[in-house]
């Protein structure tokens, strides 16, 4: 088929812009993408001639490097973001700890506006580069626009004043001097067992105050510790004897402090056998008798009293007298002969122990 020289000059024409079209539309290669966001990177006054490396691979940028902020890093991501077939952008700069957060400039920082005035600039110099086309604010005009460095609220901090301080405690009672009149009397509790088949005369047993003390003023609280010593014992005997205990109060220690007390002896005395054991006795003889008559006469009847005589005498004799026992927690009353005069200076140990009845 042949065409005139004007069909032949359109066809020309279309197929020109066909091939222009295509050649428009395709997306730049990674070398052409990394060239653009290294030239946009250096139109920005604060990016300019910082360390920063792009990196661009299959359409995902990687960013690193050194900026002096967050706002400067920022801003490098958006504009490599901004360009046709980018489709990630992976932010690696990093902020450098030496610099500011925020540009030494006098728009940016209020408080060096404040503090000291920021030496001027000398003006840039001109570049010879095509005058940039910028539609968003760079990085500067971004710090500027940045909230005041936290200096300030550090500042605003120190001077609220400081919390009040806790108060004092209350400081403790002042010491009373009381006096327990002379026939109080005094119930202690027992800490150590006392038995009169093992007791030594001389021998110091350990006590509380069982019941509070009245005086002349505050009343002397139960609970402190109460020393004293055994002045007599007797254990009893197999055949005859009574067991026998006297007890005597040596010292009550008050708030720290020991104090020597004058009080009646507690004496407790064991059952008496004797009359028992007499009893057991001539029983045995008179049974002796009844069965010497029975058997051979008066003679066998006097045979058979001392029989029997010696067999109630020996039963008897294989068992003891009644000891005395005081187990720890038994309550004892003494009775004061003097007064006592101790001096209050704290609270007083409220003993919790339990409270037995005295023994009988």
């Amino acid at each position: 088929m042949k065409f005139s020289g004007g069909k032949r000059s359109s066809m020309i024409l279309l197929a020109g812009i066909l091939a222009l079209g295509v050649a428009c539309s395709k997306t730049p290669d990674d070398a052409q993408l990394t060239s653009q966001i290294q030239s946009k990177l250096s139109e920005d006054s604060g990016l300019h001639g910082k360390p920063i490396t792009v990196q661009t691979s299959g359409g995902v940028v990687t960013l690193s490097g050194t900026v002096d902020n967050e706002t400067q890093r920022e801003a490098a991501a958006r504009y490599a973001s901004a360009f046709p077939g980018i489709r990630q952008v992976v932010n690696n700069l990093q902020t450098d700890p030496q610099t500011t957060s925020v540009p030494a400039t006098p728009d940016s920082n209020p408080v060096a506006q404040v503090s000291q005035p920021a030496p001027a600039k000398p003006a840039a110099k001109p570049r010879p580069s095509t005058p940039r086309r910028q539609t968003q604010p760079d990085s500067r005009e971004m710090a500027a626009n940045a909230p005041a460095p936290p200096v300030v609220e550090k500042a605003a901090a120190a001077e609220q004043p400081a919390p009040a301080a806790q108060a004092a405690p209350a400081p403790p009672p002042a010491p009373r001097r009381v006096t327990i009149a002379s026939g109080t009397s005094i119930a202690i509790r027992l800490v150590d067992p006392i038995d009169s088949e093992k007791a030594q005369p001389g021998q110091s047993f350990r006590a509380t105050l069982d019941a509070p003390l009245p005086s002349d003023g505050d009343a002397v609280p139960s609970g402190y510790d109460v020393k004293g010593h055994i002045e007599e014992v007797k254990s009893a005997g197999k055949f005859a004897g009574q067991s026998l205990l006297v007890l005597q109060l040596d010292s009550i220690s008050v708030s720290g402090k020991l104090y020597s007390i004058d009080a009646d002896p507690y004496r407790r005395q064991g059952k008496n056998r004797t009359t028992n054991t007499a009893e057991k006795v001539g029983g045995g003889a008179a049974v002796g008798a009844i069965l010497g008559g029975i058997l051979g006469g008066g003679k066998g009847a006097g045979i058979g009293a001392a029989a029997g005589g010696g067999i109630g005498g020996g039963v008897q004799a294989a068992g003891k007298g009644q000891q005395i026992q005081l187990p720890s927690e038994t309550v004892l009353n003494f009775t004061l002969r003097s007064p006592l005069t101790v001096t209050l200076a704290d609270q007083g140990p409220h003993s919790d122990r339990q409270k037995l009845d005295a023994p009988q």
